[in-house]
């Protein structure tokens, strides 16, 4: 089969992966480079995590993911995995259900009180009287290498065609065509949007409607030479317990200290830059400020805001199905990332005619399913393949 992939992201070119590992042709066309550097998903680093409190579900898919990803390093001879573990802060009566979770998922999981976590990470900055979950199938996946490996293993394969600069501007749902900025029309026989935040354009009104644009603003951090030692031993730390939903990634493997919060999240109209603006980068100075002992202004390095799509209904990804296998996936940020290789997989099978292993991943095992047409609604597109 010849499949047809709108996107630069992580989405589009694992899924791209595994449609060339099924023996399948596949075309990727991105509006920019590919990888494509202002993707939601190309960053210096993720966190793959999987306690979701009460949804067994949910956290087994994430351990499964944990084990995608080490299967995914070794099919690219590409370490970009690093397996620091993951913290979440938790209240002491729901310690015990989280671990428990975490082990009938398969994954280990220790419970820090709110004395040994003191002890043991007095520089990350948890709220005082917090305790936590520790989970060791988690860590930190370094985004922008897993798009290098896929886009370099894609760029030497015979069965693959990358055409980066190439605009995606309409798509013929019951054709199996994309149409390009330049007019010309790329034919498949199976078709996958993964336009990250610019999907809406390439969808119909009532899909499109769904979907809600956020924006998220990050601060990246040199910590002291003094304090090197004690952050390069610090798990991925998903939640400090303060209010307004801080989290951190640690300098792993040369990245910078990653610190953001769920505060500094908000939803806008349409797609910026990356620039931050100053009123939200002085936001989360002013959090860490408040939460990490020692935390300093000039730790600051560099500041990146990235837009991503969440469906109104549910705040998590949405995958449509278009038509005979002509398929919209929307991401949803790092929640996306760190199920990219079970999402990929999944979306390989239906675009090639295969019937999807379930995930446990809600919105992957249970699709929408839309009236097929040509998108953005207009005449019926002509050109070649």
């Amino acid at each position: 089969m010849r499949v047809v992939l709108a996107g630069g992201g992580v989405i589009a070119l694992l899924t791209a992966v595994e449609c060339v590992s099924a023996g399948h042709e596949v075309v990727v066309a991105d509006q920019a480079d590919i990888p494509f550097s202002g993707a939601t998903s190309f960053d210096r680093h993720r966190v793959l995590r999987a306690l979701h409190p009460g949804d067994l579900a949910t956290t087994t898919a994430a351990v499964g993911a944990h084990h995608a990803w080490t299967e995914l390093e070794r099919r690219l001879s590409t370490p970009f995995y690093e397996q620091v573990g993951a913290l979440t802060a938790i209240a002491a009566d729901e310690a015990s259900a989280a671990q428990d979770l975490l082990i009938a998922a398969g994954s280990k999981a220790e419970v820090f009180g709110a004395g040994e976590l003191a002890v043991e990470f007095p520089h990350a900055g948890f709220v005082p009287g917090t305790g936590a979950v520790f989970e060791s199938h988690a860590g930190v996946l370094l985004a922008d290498r897993v798009l290098a490996a896929c886009a370099g293993w894609l760029r030497w394969h015979a069965h693959a065609e990358l055409h980066p600069h190439r605009k995606v501007v309409g798509v013929d749902t019951d054709r199996a065509e994309v149409r390009l900025a330049d007019g010309e029309i790329l034919r498949g026989d199976a078709v996958l949007l993964a336009a990250g935040p610019w999907s809406r354009d390439l969808l119909a009104p009532e899909l499109s409607r769904e979907l809600v644009l956020h924006r998220q603003t990050m601060l990246y951090c040199d910590v002291p030479p003094a304090d090197a030692a004690a952050w390069a031993a610090t798990p991925a730390i998903t939640s400090l317990g303060a209010p307004g939903g801080a989290w951190l990634v640690p300098p792993v493997a040369g990245t910078p200290l990653k610190l953001s919060a769920a505060s500094a999240c908000r939803v806008v109209d349409e797609v910026g830059g990356a620039t931050s603006p100053s009123w939200w980068r002085e936001h989360l100075i002013d959090t860490f400020a408040a939460l990490i002992p020692g935390f300093r202004r000039d730790w600051l390095i560099d500041t990146r805001d990235c837009h991503y799509l969440a469906r109104r209904s549910t705040l998590g990804p949405m995958l449509a199905i278009l038509g005979d296998r002509v398929l919209s996936y929307a991401a949803c940020g790092g929640s996306s990332f760190k199920f990219a290789p079970l999402i990929a997989r999944s979306l390989a099978a239906r675009l090639t005619g295969a019937d999807p292993a379930p995930t446990g991943f809600a919105p992957l095992d249970r699709p929408l399913v839309r009236a097929s047409g040509v998108h953005p609604t207009r005449p019926a597109l002509r050109g070649v393949s």
